[in-house]
């Protein structure tokens, strides 16, 4: 088994991944909005009008206004579905060697624990 992770920067095509990814044999995967230190240090960086301290509703203010990344995680079963996903992430997003397209990252999963077998029915 693997967990695949991938932070995917153009989240308009997250819909067209997620289904990339379900052809690749992907059976269920978690997306959450995330951003990276680059990202912050752009938005966030030498602000000088952001408190010391910010509230919880400054920060969901300054977070809205930014360009919020996708994360994807999953965890497959074969090496062939990790290919297959490969492939299709580079189909929709383009080559990973490129800047602004993604990161994926594919580690070895020893044990899984509340993980339901997908069934269609």
């Amino acid at each position: 088994m693997f967990f695949i992770l991938f932070v995917l920067h153009d989240i308009s095509k997250i819909n067209e991944l997620l289904h990339a990814w379900e052809e690749a044999g992907v059976k269920g995967a978690t997306v959450l909005l995330s951003t990276g230190l680059g990202r912050i240090r752009q938005n966030f960086g030498l602000m000088e009008d952001f408190p010391l301290f910010p509230s919880m509703s400054e920060i969901m203010e300054r977070m809205d206004e930014m360009d919020l990344s996708r994360t994807l995680f999953s965890v497959v079963e074969t090496d062939q579905i990790v290919n297959k996903l490969l492939e299709n992430t580079q189909k929709v997003v383009g080559d990973l060697s490129q800047p602004n397209t993604g990161i994926l990252i594919v580690l070895p999963v020893a044990h899984v624990y509340g993980l339901k077998s997908y069934s269609p029915d």
